[in-house]
């Protein structure tokens, strides 16, 4: 064994990184060769679940419960009233009936016995003709009235004088021009559909802000690309608060049409069963006449919550 004699602290450092460099050299012996070891892989952690919010219980009772419990209440007191009536029916007798009823809603047996489904779909069919031509006309003159002063100073009286007219007072006036029972309730409920969406429209585009119209002359756009680009946005959401406000006012009108005018129809066939003196069948029709206006206003709704005004 050799030993170093180091006569200064300089030789010492410089002998110890003399052996650190011949450690991290490597060996040119295979045999003493050290085989490298693998990296250890490196596992990415586990993203945590989101956690689900608590079931706020209180709103689920105030949504679902609530209006359950308001129902039940309504057909316990109907029950109670009517516990020893001979002329009005109860719940449960209402209640066979409906079954009875809805277990062949589309049968035909002529003009005068058909299913409470076809007057259903009679009904929306008018509906349907007479608020597409209210549309038609409606919105393109809320827009006029909007734009213009003067065509808004020549309707706007129209307008008002004709708007609180009862919608059964222009039936005769149907009957007269078209001779016919089915255009006069489709008449009807054009002239009593189109106010709220000439009103609305017309409000939505006096409420345009100022400074969208000034850019609009700026850059010298076209009437068709103002009312397209400009107005049509802004104004979409009072338009559609018109139609949803139409719809109802035309399912209204068009039971009390029916009624007066005879043919197929809820509203004739409401009168037919009152002439029958079925009570029950009247009560059914009342409740199915006020679940089809609820999901036509329902799905009007919906549509006008996607659109928002900024």
């Amino acid at each position: 064994m050799v030993s170093a004699v180091f006569h200064s602290p300089s030789d010492a450092s410089d002998a110890l990184r003399a052996d650190k460099a011949s450690a991290a050299t490597p060996s040119s012996n295979p045999m003493t060769t050290s085989i490298p070891t693998p990296a250890t892989a490196v596992t990415p952690k586990a993203s945590a679940k989101p956690k689900r919010p608590p079931v706020d219980w209180g709103a689920l009772a105030l949504k679902v419960i609530s209006p359950v419990a308001g129902l039940a209440l309504l057909i316990a007191i109907w029950g109670l009233l009517t516990m020893k009536s001979t002329t009005f029916p109860t719940p449960a007798a209402t209640w066979d009936a409906a079954v009875v009823l809805f277990s062949d809603p589309f049968y035909d047996n002529g003009p005068n016995d058909q299913g409470l489904g076809w007057n259903i779909l009679f009904s929306l069919k008018r509906v349907a003709m007479g608020f597409g031509l209210a549309a038609l006309v409606g919105i393109p003159l809320g827009f006029l009235i909007g734009r213009s002063k003067v065509i808004g100073s020549m309707l706007n009286p129209i307008i008002s004088l004709l708007r609180p007219v009862s919608p059964l007072a222009w039936l005769p006036i149907g009957l007269l021009v078209f001779k016919s029972a089915d255009p006069a309730a489709i008449w009807t409920i054009f002239i009593c559909s189109i106010w709220p969406m000439i009103i609305n429209t017309a409000v939505g585009v006096q409420r345009v802000p100022e400074d969208y119209l000034n850019v609009a002359k700026v850059l010298n756009l076209s009437e068709w690309k103002i009312v397209t680009k400009i107005l049509l946005p802004s104004v979409l959401p009072y338009m559609l608060t018109g139609v949803r406000l139409s719809v109802g006012t035309a399912w209204l009108v068009i039971v009390a049409a029916e009624m007066l005018t005879g043919g197929v129809g809820i509203g004739f066939w409401v009168w037919d069963e009152w002439n029958n003196l079925n009570v029950q069948h009247i009560i059914i029709a009342i409740v199915v006449i006020g679940v089809v206006g609820l999901l036509l206003e329902q799905a009007l709704v919906s549509i006008a919550n996607r659109f928002s005004f900024e």
